[in-house]
């Protein structure tokens, strides 16, 4: 497995986010483990430019979010800045709005997203955490939205996700009660996918991407936007998108290559055309 540290990290936010490639797994960081990686406005921002990066980057097919220092993935939003940003209606407002944009792009990704969870998962960071694709948490990890402690709406979108995950009961009585959970009841309910100790998490992570980057992109790819029409209202289904990417399946270089390599007894080896 490769060694996290043997590639560059590009720092955003003044370094607070980070973000690098190994092979062709990208990596993002949330990296403000003295506030246990509480997102600031500018974190968030920081946060967009290294999604939209590795986005465009065609070497990347997956990518993981992380928290460093061990204590958090994402504690939540970094409270000491809500008396500038978020101290009224109108200035929370805006601060949605400009962190909104960078969740919603999240909510959009075209590629593969992995929440790598150690530590503290609450309030902003179940957000980003149940907008990646896949929850992978360690034992210990605490779960949690403090919203009705704060005195602060949760937005649809987040309770959206968290209804999916976990159906409208327990979102009730996380979000009335504002407590936390632990690892192995997030797993239970459905709000992460797969446990591991601590001194694994990060191998198995990594695993579990690199077996995705080996895979056919286009074949996922279908299956991402597939599900993610299969979660929407009946009506508000793009089957022509779902069709759509079938076909470009069917008449893609990796579906012939995926054939003849099964046929020769061998790995194949996917380019993503």
């Amino acid at each position: 497995m490769p060694d996290i540290s043997s590639t560059t990290e590009i720092p955003h936010a003044d370094g607070r986010i980070l973000k690098q490639v190994i092979d062709r797994v990208g990596v993002i960081t949330f990296n403000n483990p003295d506030k246990r990686n509480a997102m600031s406005l500018e974190m968030w921002e920081g946060f967009g430019e290294a999604l939209t990066s590795l986005r465009d980057d065609e070497t990347v097919r997956v990518v993981i979010l992380r928290g460093a220092g061990g204590k958090a993935f994402v504690s939540g939003a970094d409270i000491s800045q809500f008396e500038k940003t978020r101290h009224n209606a109108a200035a929370s407002e805006e601060y949605a709005r400009r962190s909104a944009a960078q969740r919603a792009l999240l909510a959009d990704y075209p590629k593969p997203t992995i929440a790598c969870i150690e530590g503290f998962c609450l309030g902003g960071g179940m957000q980003v955490a149940m907008l990646a694709d896949i929850r992978l948490a360690a034992h210990g990890s605490q779960f949690g939205i403090p919203a009705a402690k704060l005195g602060i709406a949760y937005g649809y979108d987040g309770l959206k996700h968290l209804v999916s995950l976990v159906g409208p009961s327990w979102a009730r009585l996380l979000m009335y009660t504002g407590m936390r959970i632990d690892s192995a009841e997030a797993l239970r309910i459905g709000l992460v996918e797969r446990l591991f100790p601590i001194d694994e998490l990060w191998g198995e992570t990594m695993t579990i991407a690199q077996t995705i980057s080996e895979n056919a992109p286009l074949a996922i790819k279908a299956a991402k936007i597939t599900i993610a029409q299969v979660l929407k209202e009946e009506s508000q289904r793009d089957l022509e998108a779902i069709k759509a990417i079938g076909h470009a399946c069917m008449d893609s270089a990796d579906f012939r290559e995926g054939r003849q390599a099964f046929m020769e007894k061998r790995k194949p080896q996917f380019t993503g055309k």
